[in-house]
C-alpha cells in the first residue's frame, strides 16, 4: 500500500497535539499559582518552592522518558504517536486533580500533601510521558527540513489558540468584582474549567494521534562499549547550539510565564480591572497569529537565529519602555504590549525549528540520530524555565509585601506588582537576544552545510 505523503493533514494534526498539550500547560502556567494562593490560601514561597523541588524529579523522568522512545522497539503506529494514544487521558485526569476547590477546607498538612502530590504526578509523570514523544515525533513526520519548519509554526499556532481560549475565557469565568470594586476569584469554578479543559485536551490528542504519521525509520544500532545513556548526556550538554539554545529556552520561559502570572495580579491589584485580562490576551496571542504567516518566508529570507535573536531584541526593547514610562492607561499598555508580542512571537513560531537543526547539528558531530533525548533535554530546560517563573513569582510576591487573604494591597505592594511584570521579562528578552546573537552557533549557512553533509552520508548509505 502507498504511503501517504506529508501534507496539511499532518500539519494540522501536530497543530492539535499542542493545542492539547497546553489545555493543561498553560492553564497551569498562568492560574495555579492564582488557585494555590488564593483558594487553597498557601504562600507564594511555599508554592515556588514546590515548582521548584518538581523540576529536580523533572531532571530524571525527562531523560528517562527520552530515553524510553528512543530505544524502546516501535509498535506498528511507530515510535512516538502509541505514546500519545496511551496518555492522554492520564494527564488530562492528573490536571483535573490539581484543582479541586474543596481542599481549601482540609487541614494545612493535607491540603500541602495533596498539592505536592498532584502537581508531580501531572508536571513530573504524565505531562511529560505524552509530551516528549509529541514533541520528539516532528522529526520523523517528514524528513524535508521545510516541513519540520511548517510543523514548527503549525505547533506554535496551535499553542497560540489554546492561549487564546484559555486567556479570554478564564477571565471571565474565575474573577467577579464585589461592590467595592474588588477582584474576586471563584473557588469551585477552578475545578470545573479543569474538567472541561481536561475534556478538550483528550479530543485534541486523539485527533493529533489520527492525523499525524511517521514516515522516517530510524535504524537501531547495536551500543558499543561506553555508549551508554551517561555518554550521549555528556555529549549532549558539551553541545554548543543545544546548551545555548536550552539557556535560550530558559530564560524566555522565565520571561513568558512570569509574565503571564503577574499579569493575573497585575490587573487584579494595579489597574483594577481583571475583565481586561481577555484583552490582554487577545493580544498576546493576536500578534502571534499575525506573524504566523510570515514567519517561514522571514526564516527562508534571513535564517532562524538571526529572526530570533531580532524578534528577542524588540520583545526587550518595548519591555524596557513599559517600565520606564510608567503606564497607568490600560489602552496604551496594550498598545506596546501587542508590538513586544510581535517580537516574541517571531522567536516562539520558530523555536521547535531549532531544535531539529539540533538534532541534525548532533548527528553531523556523533553519527548517530537521538530525537528523544535532544528533545527530552530542552523540554527540562523549558518546564525548568516554567519552575523559576513560577518560583520567582512566589517569592516575589512575598518579598514586595503581597497579602494572599487581603480584598486589596496598597499603592507600594501594586507598583511592585508593576515593576515585576514589565522589568524582568525586559530583562530576559535582552539577554536570550545576546545568547542567540553570539553564543548560539547555528546560522543560515552552518544549517545548509549540516544539511548537505547528512544528505551525502544517507546517499552514500
Amino acid at each position: 500500500m502507498k504511503e501517504r505523503p506529508f501534507g496539511f493533514r499532518d500539519k494540522i494534526g501536530y497543530l492539535f497535539g499542542d493545542f492539547g498539550n497546553d489545555f493543561t500547560f498553560v492553564f497551569a502556567s498562568s492560574y495555579l499559582m492564582v488557585f494555590y494562593t488564593k483558594v487553597l490560601g498557601l504562600t507564594g514561597a511555599f508554592v515556588g518552592a514546590l515548582f521548584l523541588a518538581a523540576r529536580v524529579v523533572d531532571a530524571f523522568t525527562d531523560i528517562s522518558m527520552g530515553r524510553i522512545v528512543d530505544t524502546v522497539k516501535p509498535s506498528k503506529d511507530g515510535r512516538f504517536r502509541p505514546w500519545i494514544r496511551r496518555m492522554c487521558v492520564p494527564v488530562a485526569l492528573a490536571s483535573t486533580f490539581m484543582y479541586l476547590y474543596l481542599a481549601a477546607d482540609w487541614p494545612d498538612a493535607v491540603k500541602m500533601s495533596y498539592v505536592v502530590i498532584t502537581y508531580i504526578l501531572w508536571s513530573s509523570f504524565c505531562y511529560t510521558a505524552v509530551n516528549i514523544p509529541y514533541g520528539s515525533m516532528a522529526s520523523v513526520i517528514s524528513p524535508e527540513a521545510k516541513d519540520r519548519a511548517a510543523l514548527s509554526t503549525y505547533r506554535s499556532v496551535g499553542a497560540g489558540l489554546a492561549g487564546l481560549v484559555i486567556g479570554t475565557v478564564v477571565p471571565l469565568i474565575i474573577y467577579e468584582t464585589d461592590a467595592q470594586g474588588n477582584q474576586l476569584v471563584i473557588p469551585e469554578r477552578f475545578t470545573l474549567t479543569a474538567v472541561a479543559f481536561g475534556i478538550l485536551a483528550v479530543v485534541c490528542y486523539v485527533l493529533c494521534y489520527k492525523l499525524c504519521k511517521e514516515r522516517v525509520s530510524v535504524e537501531r544500532k547495536e551500543k558499543k562499549k561506553g555508549e551508554g545513556a551517561g555518554a550521549l548526556v555528556r555529549s549532549l550538554v558539551t553541545n554548543r547550539p543545544l546548551l545555548s539554545l536550552v539557556c535560550a529556552a530558559l530564560i524566555l520561559l522565565l520571561a513568558t510565564i512570569l509574565g503571564q502570572t503577574m499579569n493575573n495580579y497585575l490587573f487584579m491589584d494595579y489597574f483594577k480591572n481583571t475583565k481586561a485580562l481577555v484583552l490582554v490576551n487577545l493580544v498576546t496571542v493576536g500578534g502571534l497569529l499575525l506573524m504566523a504567516p510570515f514567519a517561514t518566508k522571514i526564516v527562508t529570507s534571513i535564517g532562524k537565529k538571526e529572526a530570533g535573536a531580532m524578534g528577542m531584541l524588540l520583545a526587550g526593547i518595548v519591555y524596557l519602555l513599559l517600565f520606564f514610562l510608567r503606564v497607568k492607561s490600560i489602552w496604551v499598555f496594550l498598545l506596546l504590549l501587542f508590538i513586544g508580542t510581535l517580537g516574541a512571537g517571531l522567536f516562539n513560531l520558530i523555536t521547535w525549528a531549532f531544535i531539529t537543526d539540533i538534532i541534525d547539528h548532533q548527528e553531523v558531530l556523533t553519527g548517530k540520530r537521538e530525537d528523544g533525548t535532544v528533545y527530552a533535554i530542552y523540554s527540562f530546560a523549558r518546564k525548568l524555565g516554567q519552575a523559576l517563573a513560577g518560583g520567582i513569582g512566589g517569592f516575589a510576591l512575598s518579598a514586595i509585601g503581597y497579602v494572599s487573604d487581603a480584598a486589596s494591597q496598597t499603592a507600594i505592594v501594586s507598583e511592585r506588582i508593576y515593576n515585576v511584570a514589565v522589568l524582568v521579562p525586559g530583562i530576559c528578552f535582552l539577554v536570550v537576544f545576546v545568547i542567540m546573537q553570539f553564543w548560539y552557533p547555528l546560522s543560515k549557512q552552518e544549517v545548509s552545510r549540516n544539511t548537505e553533509i547528512l544528505q551525502e552520508r544517507r546517499g552514500a548509505e
